[in-house]
């Protein structure tokens, strides 16, 4: 076993891992998060896949922010109400409470346009560079970009977004010949069917 196998499968286990503990929505998320960003952004780099590793740079960046945001919603939902009882007294309203808020007209207005310039502009810098999977590579990653920032908000919507680059990320995997992160993109995609019914059944709206 080479070093790049090595690695695919640490990001492998830490990503089932990862996918687990979003469901769950814990913050040890995001702590399990910066180290599977860092392993696949080297494989991806390997592979010559730019947007894909650049994408895994931003999941290590945006893991801190996401931690701070996670534990500021998990301390309102489980505040006090102002009658003295806290909301926690009933199971739906628990310490594991899974923290929820609306996705407004604006961040999605926003998040369309980023995902139709970005998408563009990504394609054009990868195709310049040589990447292999130019339409995939920037697709995907815009995708994903815009789904970590709704996960980092607590927008169930985000579990849309990552069936569709799940599905997209598999496949360009398995044309890289990565298979073991295809496997793990394929897990992604089922857990994100899951992840989203979870969410909706469990979750109290902070708003």
């Amino acid at each position: 076993m080479d070093i790049i196998q090595a690695i695919e499968i640490f990001a492998f286990v830490t990503g089932v891992a990862y996918v687990i503990l979003e469901i769950l929505q814990k913050n040890a998320m995001w702590v399990v998060g910066i180290l599977t960003g860092v392993a696949c952004s080297y494989s991806f780099g390997v592979q010559h896949l730019w947007a894909s590793m650049g994408l895994n740079i931003y999941y290590v960046v945006v893991s801190v922010w996401g931690l701070y945001e996670w534990s500021k919603d998990a301390a309102r939902v489980n505040a006090p109400s102002p009658s003295g009882n806290s909301e926690g007294d009933t199971p739906a309203s628990s310490s594991s409470t899974i923290h929820l808020r609306h996705l407004d007209r604006r961040t999605a207005l926003l998040s369309g346009i980023i995902f139709i310039l970005g998408t563009t502009a990504l394609y054009f810098i990868l195709k310049a560079m040589g990447d292999p999977s130019t339409l995939l590579d920037s697709v995907v990653t815009v995708l994903s970009a815009i789904g970590t920032w709704w996960l980092a908000k607590s927008y169930p919507s985000q579990w849309i977004i990552w069936i569709v680059a799940d599905v997209l990320s598999s496949l360009m995997c398995f044309l890289s010949g990565m298979h073991w992160m295809g496997v793990l993109y394929l897990l992604y995609f089922a857990s994100a069917i899951y992840g989203y019914c979870h969410w909706i059944r469990r979750g109290k709206w902070v708003e």
